[in-house]
């Protein structure tokens, strides 16, 4: 397995985005959001990842973090992953979701092709990211994470999208606590 897009080094910070099958619109109602964000939270309480920066998307997470606990942040990842997977399909099982039937056979189509038994694959294989090197490319990773929405047109200034750390770097009510990098 190639190790180009993947976070081996337990000590340092990655710019990570996961990203949905097929890039199908899971992330558009708010019961599907909060499973990422109280699984973020749970990640951040009990296994030691520390959070940068984050905006989660309508079908893709973007991350910038570290693991500061006894799990790499691979495991992290692969333990998020496949718990949000879960709770995911659950949601929309229990939802009155108006694409409940296609999204599910989506989900059940995308891992018919795969060797071990698996009934929903919501998540693309892995996750792709890029180690943090410098406070540059710190500053322009937070940036690029922050003006997703804006760019997306969802909306105009970076810190009114409620699902972005945008809004802990001006101070404002958020879902998520993360550890804001001074920018100046």
């Amino acid at each position: 397995m190639s190790t180009k897009y993947k976070a081996p080094d337990i000590d340092k910070a990655y710019f990570i985005t996961v990203t949905v099958v097929g890039w199908v619109d899971v992330f558009t109602r708010l019961s599907q959001k909060m499973v990422i964000v109280d699984s973020l939270k749970y990640c951040q309480a009990q296994k030691g990842l520390s959070i940068f920066a984050y905006c989660l998307m309508s079908n893709h997470l973007h991350i910038l973090c570290r693991a500061d606990g006894k799990d790499s942040l691979a495991e992290i990842m692969r333990d998020f992953k496949k718990f949000t997977s879960k709770k995911i399909i659950e949601t929309i099982q229990n939802s009155t979701e108006s694409r409940r039937e296609w999204m599910l056979d989506y989900f059940k189509k995308s891992c018919e092709h795969l060797a071990r038994e698996q009934k929903y694959k919501v998540w693309q294989d892995g996750y792709h990211a890029e180690e943090v090197y410098s406070n540059k490319w710190i500053k322009e990773k937070i940036n690029y994470i922050h003006q997703n929405p804006v760019k997306e047109k969802i909306v105009s200034e970076a810190e009114n999208y409620y699902f972005s750390s945008a809004r802990n770097y001006a101070d404002l009510e958020n879902p998520l606590d993360v550890f804001v990098v001074f920018m100046g």
